[in-house]
Order: structure tokens, then C-alpha cells, then sequence
């Protein structure tokens, strides 16, 4: 295990700082505004009705698949 962990530690050690392969371009930084907006869809064309009742029926056809 302890191979593997050197391994990587000394690949992870080499690469460049400006790799820009995982990095992304924030076009709009106000994230809470955006959950607020989303969350506000969420309710309003009743999503979240479609949440809690697949969340009870999945509950009881567990239940009654379930063995013991």
C-alpha cells in the first residue's frame, strides 16, 4: 500500500500549478443566490411533491420486497 501511496505522491508532486485541465471559469460567483433560485423552482412547479411521494412509495416497496 505503501508503494502505491509514493507512487502517486511523487506523480501528484511533478505536475504543474497552472494546470487548468480540472479548473472552470465562475461566470456568475453568487452561489448562495443561485441555490436560493433553484430551491425556489424546486418548489414552485412541485418537484418536491414528486420527491416526498416517490421517497414513501420506494419506502413501502422496500419494505415489502425486504426479507426477515
Amino acid at each position: 500500500m505503501s508503494h502505491y501511496s509514493d507512487l502517486i505522491s511523487h506523480f501528484l508532486w511533478h505536475l504543474p500549478v497552472n494546470w487548468t485541465a480540472i479548473a472552470q471559469t465562475i461566470t456568475d460567483p453568487h452561489v448562495l443566490d443561485q441555490i436560493q433560485k433553484a430551491w425556489s423552482h424546486f418548489i414552485q412547479t412541485g418537484q418536491v411533491w414528486a420527491l416526498l411521494i416517490g421517497l414513501f412509495i420506494g419506502y413501502i416497496v422496500r419494505n415489502l420486497t425486504s426479507y426477515g
